[in-house]
């Protein structure tokens, strides 16, 4: 017994270590782009399985009852998803965030002279870390195909991002047109972006009242019951069919909540409307 309960804990550790040390890296073209998202549920699943596997048995060796451990596997099941949408809200955010910075570096670049499409590539060496990679391969696909609006296309794919769709079209704009106006057009999104970060700042700010009330409503319920695991007779109340039914359902209502309210207090995502 010793032996399975050590080899399932082993495994899930090896699926939780897998799914942290792969790197995620910006993507090179929409087929790439297509393959990942694709490998991102089989990755998802396999550290769902992990984390309910180590934590289902930790917690039933620890307190003797396997219903409350089965209730806390089917909450660690649920790790990957919240840990994966906020590492990509994480990202999100900073991309945002060095957005205005990146426009004056353009706007700098182009007042000193520099034609605009090595403006834009030097974005890769000198501008925000979030952004680099991203410039770095828009550099390379200029030099090699030497047309502005194909390398334009191709880092509006990379980013998929509302505000990096704006910065594109503008400057595609501006190339098409003429560069006359170019050093207004970024002066005036540069400050519109950091309007906009103020602004989605202050809400998030408030925001975060109604994420931390969700979370601590939905962990408190499971903190009593592991608090209360210790005394012999709650744990064979719950170790009875009548008790698993209730722990089982305990963990669906919870998590069903969970994302209920999460949902609910999220913020509008802004469409992307030059994709």
């Amino acid at each position: 017994m010793g032996a399975l309960v050590g080899l399932v804990i082993g495994l899930g550790l090896a699926l939780i270590a897998s799914w942290w040390m792969t790197p995620e890296a910006p993507s090179i073209s929409r087929r790439r782009n297509a393959r990942e998202r694709s490998r991102v549920p089989a990755r998802e699943l396999g550290l769902a399985l992990g984390s309910a596997a180590v934590a289902g048995v930790l917690v039933a060796g620890v307190t003797g009852a396997a219903t409350i451990g089965l209730g806390v596997a089917l909450l660690a099941s649920m790790l990957p998803g919240a840990i994966r949408r906020a590492r990509r809200q994480r990202q999100l955010r900073e991309r945002r965030a060095a957005w205005p910075d990146a426009v004056d570096h353009l706007s700098a670049a182009v007042r000193a002279g520099m034609s605009l499409p090595e403006a834009v590539a030097a974005l890769g060496r000198r501008g925000p870390e979030q952004l680099r990679p991203y410039f770095e391969l828009f550099g390379r696909d200029h030099r090699e195909s030497g047309r502005f609006d194909q390398a334009l296309d191709r880092l509006k794919v990379r980013l998929a991002d509302p505000t990096g769709d704006r910065v594109v079209e503008a400057l595609r704009l501006t190339r098409h047109v003429g560069g006359h106006d170019l050093g207004r057009v970024l002066r005036s999104l540069s400050g519109f972006l950091r309007d906009d970060l103020r602004t989605r700042g202050e809400i998030e700010a408030r925001q975060s009242w109604t994420v931390n009330g969700a979370r601590i409503a939905a962990a408190a319920p499971w903190l009593v019951l592991l608090s209360m695991a210790g005394r012999p007779e709650v744990v064979d109340r719950y170790s009875t069919p009548t008790g698993g039914v209730i722990v089982v359902g305990g963990a669906v209502v919870c998590a069903v909540a969970y994302r209920l309210m999460m949902r609910i207090g999220r913020l509008p995502t802004e469409r992307r409307v030059f994709a």
